[in-house]
């Protein structure tokens, strides 16, 4: 454009404007406040009605938060405090039935001098986990690693553990700890032996009995490798059949014989004296730790070409998702014994983990269904150009990403089981939320209390819940591979 040109323009400026300030109030607390809680009038009325809510609820709930004691041997006594310090008519929360009464919404009635079993079992289990849930983090996994190690420890001996198991407790979680970080791939052989190790630790009784079930799923898994080339399917049919004649024909006279030779026992508890966190906790991870892969196995099976497979799948699923859990409890509890052989001893625990891990399976399978349906057709494609089977597929392409994707989903089911195992009042067993509450309720020093058990076994689900959500968005930025 020529000079001329430029001068004879009406909209080319001739002159520079002078600098202007910058705009007043346009970072920090005050920015955050117009932008998200004062940007318009709407925005501006939703504001003021949810400080009117908080407002509410702090003022109702406030004070008799404030006037909580602590410090107190009956409800009797709890209510003469509050009088005293905050005047006639002032209610408040008796926090001193939790002090009091911890370890009955812990441990439900479990044997007190045994209390460090379970906390042995449930700190193991961390170490279980770790070289899974966090095999590329060294740091993540030395975190977990120490805190579960230390706080097993501690809290086994506040809770009056023996001198010789506090020993055994601190030589086996060191040595499972060195061999996660020098052997890895040892270490997951442990995480395997784990489930047996933690129903010994529970139930007690002989050592020996968790052995030969253990020796028959190495049996049988011995006899699929050997088979498996030549057979196919018909040798995993074939380890079935060893392993349960092992379970049915051996492992009984065996497991007897070897208890006379070398007695490793520990003292029996029976379920009826579970209850509380323990009982949750048991059949939660039980539940989550098997719904996992029977939902991945029928997601498949859904979606498979053969007829039959697909349509017992969906049967299944079907029927499963459209009954509610308490019904299968009821039929855990009291029908399954009449299709069992006369004077045949189902643990009723052991019955209602079967009922969950079914009950969320169905629901499991669902959501990797979804997974599985988000991949793209080209997945699939991609597989069959390697020339790979249909289970090296599935194994080494297509599960990976459609658990990935299904990640949300599949946490989300585990802590709506984990929220449902309080349903196993129904059945009888003692859950922290309602049967260990109206337990307490019943003694006549703590009648009356109503609210206080309610908040304090609603705050732990919400921390263990909350833990595994916060696990999955980890897991979630971890593996977001495609999008660095």
């Amino acid at each position: 454009m020529s000079e001329t040109h430029s001068e004879t323009v009406a909209y080319v400026r001739e002159t520079m404007l002078p600098p202007e300030p910058p705009p007043l109030a346009e970072s920090g607390a005050i920015k955050w406040l117009r932008e998200n809680l004062f940007s318009g009038p709407l925005n501006i009325a939703l504001t003021f009605v949810g400080l009117g809510i908080v407002w509410l609820i702090l003022s109702t709930v406030g004070p008799w938060l404030s006037h909580s004691v602590w410090n107190a041997g009956s409800m009797a006594e709890c209510r003469q405090i509050i009088a005293e310090t905050w005047g006639q008519g002032a209610s408040g929360a008796c926090f001193a039935l939790i002090k009091h009464r911890w370890n009955q919404f812990m441990f439900g009635f479990y044997p007190q001098v045994l209390y460090w079993r379970p906390v042995l079992a449930f700190g193991l289990l961390f170490l279980a986990l770790a070289p899974v849930l966090f095999s590329e983090s060294a740091k993540a996994r030395r975190i977990v690693l120490g805190l579960s190690m230390v706080l097993t420890f501690v809290i086994a001996a506040l809770l009056g553990a023996p001198v010789a198991a506090l020993l055994g407790m601190a030589v086996l979680m060191l040595a499972w700890a060195a061999l996660i970080e020098t052997r890895p791939q040892w270490s997951l052989l442990a995480s395997l032996v784990y489930p047996f190790i933690a129903v010994w630790l529970l139930w007690g009784g002989s050592l020996w009995s968790e052995a030969m079930v253990l020796a028959g799923f190495g049996l049988g898994f011995a006899v699929w490798r050997v088979l498996a080339a030549r057979f196919g399917l018909l040798a995993f049919a074939l380890a079935v059949v060893v392993a349960a004649a092992w379970w049915l024909l051996l492992s009984g006279p065996l497991a007897s014989a070897l208890a006379g030779v070398l007695p490793l026992r520990l003292r029996p508890v029976s379920s009826d004296q579970f209850g509380g966190f323990v009982l949750s906790i048991t059949i939660g991870v039980a539940g989550i730790a098997l719904s996992l892969p029977l939902g991945v196995i029928l997601a498949l099976a859904r979606r498979s070409d053969l007829p039959v497979i697909k349509l017992l799948a969906v049967m299944f699923i079907e029927f499963i998702r459209g009954v509610p859990l308490i019904t299968l409890l009821f039929v855990a509890s009291l029908l399954l014994n009449y299709f069992l052989p006369p004077g045949t001893n189902f643990d009723i625990i052991l019955r209602v983990i079967i009922m969950v891990t079914l009950f969320a399976a169905a629901y499991m399978a669902e959501v990797i269904r979804g997974g599985l349906a988000a991949l793209p057709k080209g997945q699939y494609e991609a597989a069959d150009a390697l020339g790979l089977d249909y289970w090296k597929a599935q194994r080494l392409i297509i599960l990976p990403q459609a658990l990935k994707i299904s990640i949300p989903g599949i946490v989300s089911t585990f802590i709506g089981m984990f929220k449902d195992t309080t349903l196993v009042v129904f059945v009888g067993l003692f859950d922290p939320l309602k049967a260990m509450a109206d337990t307490i309720r019943a003694s006549f020093e703590w009648k009356g209390a109503y609210w206080e058990p309610y908040i304090f076994v609603g705050a732990i689900f919400f921390i263990l819940c909350f833990g595994m959500s916060r696990y999955s968005m980890y897991l979630e930025r971890r593996l977001k591979r495609d999008h660095r």
